[in-house]
């Protein structure tokens, strides 16, 4: 999905447009999560670049998303431009020792 969403539209609430565009991108990646995934592949997941204009757009993490949105209809902005790609997902092993450690034993 590459969209510039408009949040000011004449004779609409900025918040009902607000919520219909959340709510669009959201079905936009449930539908890209039930492609079946393709053979060794772990997971979706998605490259994300958002800005103001498509040409400012900075690359971010995918759930920084809604609170960017959010952030810019703060400030009173006109419009976003939001671009989602999905792209394989693979999972990565945890490092030794990161937490899973096993709990140390008195001695009997």
């Amino acid at each position: 999905m590459k969209k510039t969403f408009q949040l000011n539209i004449e004779g609409k609430n900025r918040d009902r447009v607000l919520e219909a565009t959340k709510h669009e991108i959201r079905k936009y990646v449930k539908r890209e999560r039930r492609v079946p995934l393709p053979e060794g592949v772990d997971f979706w997941d998605f490259d994300c670049k958002f800005g103001t204009t498509e040409a400012n757009a900075a690359v971010v993490h995918f759930s920084a998303i809604t609170s960017l949105i959010d952030a810019v209809v703060k400030e009173g902005g006109d419009a976003f431009y939001l671009e989602i790609l999905a792209k394989n997902g693979y999972r990565t092993a945890k490092p030794a020792g990161a937490g899973d450690a096993e709990p140390e034993q008195e001695p009997s």
